[in-house]
């Protein structure tokens, strides 16, 4: 189910040849990293064939590359970009902070500010721990839970990302038995618990035969926002069976955090979690994450309750840790999405662009869909061929195979298409609105896939 990207450097593909013309320096770039990088890129995400744009700038919903294109963007820094490119606010915020110093190594007001934002709109968020990357918030989250559990294993969902640190590798994209991935050592995995997203009887099997599972960690909407989405009941009965067998339920809200709602997934589900791990937006598109959650859980990084307690205390260094330039702009951006619609906006954009985009698939006699909730949406080519319409698929009688399965030349040539028609998407041909894009840019972009399908079609790739 992974996504590879196929290597056609040798195609005859007009795709392929229309995007090197059009891409010059990218090209050139491109070549340059490959001697100094593996795969000349510093992102799985960012390997396209032949070779991926290299952006100059950005502004709101567009993006421009280094040969002058521009792009509607929907890669959104990876998520990151609900305001946009460069928001003035927290363009400005940042200046602030970046004249005054940009690591003072010592405390600073901005981590009080930036914490602050955080619990005015997350309830659960009794306490807040900060790190430099979702991945180091996932792990700390699981560090916590280990040790105010007494337990030593984890249960996972397929297909659910936590970031790429040696307990969360197995069972992403590949590797679904547990067997470790290259590099991490098997005792980590064996500790680990895979189950499929959605089926609630397997967790409750799995917490009644394994007692040392010290909690459930997901992401709250499915894997990648919703590609694999799972329905809200489903969440109440994961609270229901961790409160009941005593292991901690946590939301990795790197993603849904502030995008779903102002308070994330927690707060449009009604559910109230453990723990979370915030990325992305809780930056305001800088580096920087967060742990957050109950009081008497962070209590265990505390120095003086654990000392009290007469326990040994967690340790966290981190260099980057609430790093003041990250803190401004984290703080600009969640007030501005506790204080606007932002967030309602650029779902309803998204909305719009999944209905659009449909109609394109209509026209062009295609069986595929594009759904999603909230800001996001997704792409289904149809593997096993259903019997669908492009407005009527409901992604929840699919199973996670066929939402993530796409034929990876088709999904190649696409996407560069696409971007010859001046789109860029995700690596999943989906992506994120945010509260920037305009109509005229949800034109733009179903007036490039309509484009973009015939091109495909001419080189005999839709059948």
């Amino acid at each position: 189910m992974s996504q590879a990207v196929v290597e056609d450097r040798g195609t005859n593909s007009r795709i392929v040849a229309a995007y090197r013309q059009k891409t010059h320096g990218s090209a050139d770039l491109a070549g340059q990293a490959a001697t100094l990088l593996p795969s000349g890129i510093a992102h799985d995400a960012r390997h396209v064939d032949p070779y991926g744009v290299y952006i100059a700038r950005a502004k709101g919903p567009h993006k421009w590359d280094v040969d002058g294109n521009r792009y509607v963007d929907y890669f959104g820094g990876h998520g990151a970009l609900i305001l946009g490119h460069c928001h003035p606010t927290v363009m400005a915020a940042v200046q602030a902070a970046t004249e005054e110093g940009s690591q003072f190594g010592s405390s600073h007001p901005r981590e009080i500010g930036w914490a602050k934002a955080i619990q005015r709109l997350v309830p659960s968020a009794e306490r807040i721990r900060f790190t430099s990357s979702g991945t180091e918030a996932t792990l700390m989250a699981i560090r916590l839970a280990r040790a105010f559990t007494g337990r030593d294993t984890v249960l996972r969902f397929k297909g659910h990302f936590h970031g790429w640190h040696d307990h969360m590798t197995a069972g992403y994209s590949n590797h679904y038995d547990g067997t470790p991935t290259p590099g991490v050592l098997p005792g980590i995995t064996h500790k680990t618990v895979l189950v499929a997203p959605g089926d609630l009887a397997a967790v409750e099997a799995a917490l009644q035969s394994n007692p040392e599972i010290a909690c459930i960690i997901l992401e709250p909407t499915g894997s990648s926002f919703g590609q694999v989405p799972l329905a809200p009941e489903f969440l109440h009965g994961l609270r229901r069976l961790t409160s009941l067998h005593g292991a901690l339920l946590i939301f990795d809200e790197v993603v849904t955090g502030f995008r779903v709602s102002r308070g994330g997934a927690q707060v449009a589900f009604g559910i109230r979690p453990d723990l979370s791990s915030f990325a992305k937006i809780v930056a305001g598109g800088m580096p920087g994450a967060a742990v957050a959650g109950r009081k008497e859980i962070l209590d265990l990084l505390d120095f003086e309750v654990s000392a009290k307690a007469g326990r040994e205390k967690i340790g966290h260094p981190g260099t980057f840790n609430a790093n003041p330039i990250s803190a401004a702009a984290g703080i600009a951006c969640l007030t501005i999405l506790a204080e606007t619609e932002a967030c309602t906006e650029a779902s309803a954009t998204a909305a719009s662009l999944r209905a659009g985009l449909n109609d394109v698939l209509a026209e062009a006699g295609l069986k595929w869909s594009v759904y999603g909730n909230y800001s996001g949406f997704h792409l289904f080519t149809n593997p096993q061929g259903r019997d669908i319409t492009p407005h009527g698929f409901d992604p929840m009688t699919a199973s996670m195979e066929e939402l993530k399965t796409q034929p990876a030349r088709l999904n190649n040539r696409l996407r560069l298409a696409m971007l010859i028609n001046g789109v860029d998407l995700n690596p999943r041909l989906g992506g994120f609105t945010s509260v920037t894009h305009t109509a005229a840019d949800v034109a733009d972009t179903v007036a490039a896939l309509r484009a973009s399908l015939a091109m495909v079609r001419a080189e005999g790739e839709l059948g």
